[in-house]
């Protein structure tokens, strides 16, 4: 089993596990061995999961200000856990391949192999809401077409998407590509970094 496929199993068991009960507040019960790469993946779409209800909750028209404050801090807490999440994927890969010995033109990707995966994610998210769109009776038969034109879309996006991770690793592991590590430098959380709350903290 290639490493996308088994990124796509593990995605679509957590997303499947999620709406057994499709609530935000369900705690995580992750199945696999903790530091495995497979238990890294399931929180990484956990998290997903759980930030695209919270996206689609706050986008109601009558909401109440006071909670959609809730839930903005709440995405924000869940932005800050995603790239926590593909950073800790990246630190599994980078030793994986640490000892890789580099050719002497090795290039250098335009992303992390994770954050690749966390296009992945997303996809096996955006692939499961799309299908239940298609086959949705209170929706028009209209709507239902489109939906799936849509989706064949999407499943080509996965298939590419898939394919280029397979090859990214190889070229990895066998030197033409050298694996990097980058903090993203989320700015807008930290108190030392985001001016809005530095000067919140000085006039204490």
């Amino acid at each position: 089993m290639s490493f996308s496929e088994k990124a796509w199993k593990v995605f679509n068991q957590s997303i499947a596990d999620y709406h057994t009960k499709d609530e935000i507040g369900t705690e995580e019960q992750n199945p696999y061995k903790e530091k495995t790469l497979e238990n890294l993946l399931y929180s990484k779409n956990w998290i997903d999961t759980v930030q695209w209800h919270l996206e689609d909750l706050i986008r109601e028209e009558n909401i109440d200000p006071e909670y959609a404050l809730v839930l903005k801090r709440l995405i924000d807490s869940s932005n800050q856990k995603r790239t926590d999440a593909v950073e800790y994927i990246d630190e599994w890969f980078f030793r994986k391949y640490k000892s890789s010995s580099l050719k002497k033109k090795a290039k250098i990707n335009t992303e992390t192999p994770a954050w690749a995966v966390d296009r992945l994610s997303i996809l096996a998210l955006k692939i499961y809401h799309m299908s239940l769109e298609v086959f949705r009776r209170s929706a028009t038969e209209e709507h239902r077409v489109t939906c799936h034109q849509k989706l064949l879309i999407l499943e080509e996006q996965k298939k590419d998407l898939s394919s280029a991770i397979d090859d990214l690793l190889v070229d990895i592991k066998e030197g033409r590509v050298q694996i990097k590590r980058y903090k993203q430098m989320k700015m807008y959380n930290d108190k030392e970094l985001n001016p809005v709350l530095y000067q919140l903290k000085k006039n204490e």
